[in-house]
């Protein structure tokens, strides 16, 4: 180091003018011993990055081509780790040809069970290979040492034992030496480690320590997304930068590197907008060859898991799949109709194939996999094009098996059968009981209250459909009405107020709103209108759908009862105007109860902008309702 600095300091003096002739002397004597001509040095860097500690820069460093012995070839041909323990056993060798073979035995061993792999560390010739490597430790190449962590930690050697604890010491010291891949792949084992509690917290800190200022190093996709999945859950500031690694490199990734970024970022829940696009977008351009299903599967699971939509995307995917729908086992029609429910992306012909999957092989369905199957129906509103043998067959391949059900997924399933119409009335009496009510007290709060409404939903199904006798109240135990939150009206539900409360002339006495039924629903206005399209009060009428019953007066002759109902985006299927099933059901539920329900969607009322827009509006819709109520 101190020749290469009195090196360019010659060079500086020979420059100047008023050089002396020691300096001159000084710059021969550094060139003779240097051997290189100064205007190559000028060319070479004055410094190197600091990262790269106190070795020679990279263009520096003599390329130096190991020969593999006689050993490391008869090693790499062996095909079972007691060839490769026999080879130590007769020719032994030096700690990186132990290395070597460690390392090719772990490979070997991942055919064999977990007691196979256990006794090999029991092996003395296996205990000699150890010795060998904790003994000549300095000596290990820097790749090695990074594997040999992953390969015994694979043979179920603990981090506690005094080779392991050798190895993580010796990298702890060399990772300022160790290349930006070495350091993601070290990363990849200290994550694993962490997460079984046993991690090492020093060499974890200043691993990703050296992460975070070397990132910019980082220039290999595969790379990238193994970092991303496994060391970026360890620390958010890295996850960052990695994030914008993404956007630089996402020219390059192959459709697995997509993969593997989308998982990391589903896994720490992070939606990342700009990054999901980025892959997205790249994802599309690939060739059909590299969309194979369990790919397709994991990006949809992943876009499901983030709430992320891409519609060209979806639209590719579902297209994609479509010819892979009959190797496809049950379990992965579930998860993708599982996860574009949760996306609310219908797509007609995927969604047929899935029911003419099940119908085809209903023998091979688990009673979990269909119930999560008729989940994702119901919450599209999707109705099979032969809905009466696809029911036919939902309800032959339950019977027996559904009061097996886990008491909350029992729940989901009766409620979706509602939803499509398709309950029997043994579900809904099995749900309805009271004292099945007290096995949906366990979890959150807000969960139990969630499934609470399904059941008052599910009641209301049997008293207002053809399935059970009319009029027949709701079971006793189930809350009496939906509990309504104060201040979490949206924008829409503010703006219909204003207007409903117009329509009503401005008496309080003649307008309900965020109306609590004992149906589970929640009405966002409500009015009743009499023969001459006049507001009534509703202090005293009768309203069955209220907990008390509302008062004693009965509706006067020829009087509506009007609910007003503003349909948020979210209460839509993507990219459509078409009602998600439970939002279907609440409109259904209402109309068998009486009420003439007056639609507001939000996309008719975002072009709306003025108060008397929205008034004459809600009164065009009202009259639409009587009209359609009179001509039946």
């Amino acid at each position: 180091m101190t020749a290469r600095i009195l090196g360019r300091w010659a060079h500086l003096l020979l420059r100047c003018p008023q050089a002396s002739a020691a300096s001159s002397r000084l710059q021969a004597a550094t060139a003779q011993r240097a051997g290189t001509p100064w205007p190559l040095a000028w060319a070479r860097p004055a410094a190197k990055p600091l990262c790269l500690g106190h070795g020679l820069p990279e263009e520096e460093q003599p390329s130096i081509k190991f020969k593999l012995s006689e050993l490391d070839e008869l090693v790499k041909k062996a095909g079972t780790p007691e060839a490769v323990l026999q080879l130590w056993a007769e020719r032994g060798g030096s700690a990186n040809q132990a290395g070597l073979c460690l390392i090719h035995i772990s490979r070997l061993a991942l055919k064999k069970d977990r007691a196979e792999s256990a006794n090999l560390l029991q092996d003395p010739r296996c205990v000699d290979m150890l010795e060998t490597v904790n003994s000549q430790i300095s000596v290990v190449w820097n790749g090695m040492l990074v594997s040999l962590l992953h390969s015994l930690s694979n043979l179920g050697l603990l981090p506690s034992t005094p080779v392991m604890q050798s190895l993580q010491t010796e990298a702890l010291w060399r990772l300022r030496r160790l290349t930006y891949r070495q350091l993601a792949y070290l990363a990849d084992w200290v994550s694993a480690r962490h997460s079984q509690g046993q991690g090492n917290e020093m060499l974890s800190t200043t691993l990703l320590k050296q992460l975070e200022l070397r990132w910019t190093e980082l220039d290999n996709p595969r790379t990238l997304a193994t970092l991303m999945a496994r060391a970026g859950a360890l620390s958010s500031s890295l996850m960052d930068r990695l994030e914008d690694k993404v956007l630089e490199l996402a020219e390059k990734f192959s459709a697995e590197d997509i993969r593997k970024v989308a998982l990391a970022l589903s896994s720490q829940r992070r939606r990342s907008v700009p990054v999901l696009r980025a892959l997205s977008y790249h994802l599309r351009e690939k060739p059909s060859s590299e969309l194979q299903a369990p790919l397709l599967l994991d990006m949809a699971f992943a876009y499901s898991k983030l709430n992320f939509h891409h519609t060209p995307m979806l639209e590719r995917m579902s297209s994609e799949l479509l010819p892979w729908l009959p190797e496809l086992s049950p379990a992965d029609v579930m998860r993708w109709s599982k996860a574009l429910a949760l996306l609310k992306w219908l797509h007609l012909p995927l969604f047929e194939g899935f029911a003419q999957h099940f119908m085809n092989g209903s023998e091979s369905y688990s009673t979990l996999q269909l119930s999560n199957l008729i989940l994702s129906f119901a919450r599209l509103n999707f109705q099979p094009t032969n809905r009466e043998k696809f029911y036919k067959k939902v309800h032959e391949a339950l019977r027996g098996s559904w009061l097996g059900l886990e008491p909350f997924l029992l729940t989901d399933m009766v409620w979706s059968l509602c939803v499509l119409q398709q309950a029997v009335p043994d579900y809904i009496a099995a749900v309805t009981d009271t004292n099945f009510h007290t096995k949906l007290t366990e979890g959150a709060a807000s969960h139990v209250v969630s499934y609470k409404l399904k059941l008052l939903q599910i009641a209301a199904s049997r008293q207002l459909e053809p399935l059970g006798a009319p009029g027949e109240c709701p079971p006793a135990g189930t809350p009496s009405a939906v509990p309504v939150k104060a201040g979490t009206h949206t924008a829409l539900q503010r703006g219909l107020h204003a207007a409903v409360q117009t329509l009503a002339e401005n008496r309080t006495s003649a307008l309900r709103t965020n109306v609590s039924t004992v149906y589970g629903w929640v009405i966002d206005a409500e009015l009743v209108l009499d023969a001459e399209n006049k507001p009534v009060d509703l202090e005293n009428l009768v309203a069955p759908h209220l907990p008390g019953g509302g008062g004693a007066d009965l509706l006067p002759q020829g009087a509506h009862r009007m609910a007003f109902l503003a349909w948020e985006f979210s209460h839509f299927c993507c990219k459509s105007k078409d009602l998600l099933g439970r939002f279907a059901m609440q409109k259904r539920h209402l109309q068998l109860a009486g009420f003439l329900v007056v639609e507001v969607p939000y996309f008719d009322w975002l072009e709306l902008k003025f108060d008397w827009q929205k008034v004459s509006y809600l009164k065009d819709k009202m009259g639409h309702a009587v009209a359609e109520e009179m001509a039946k």
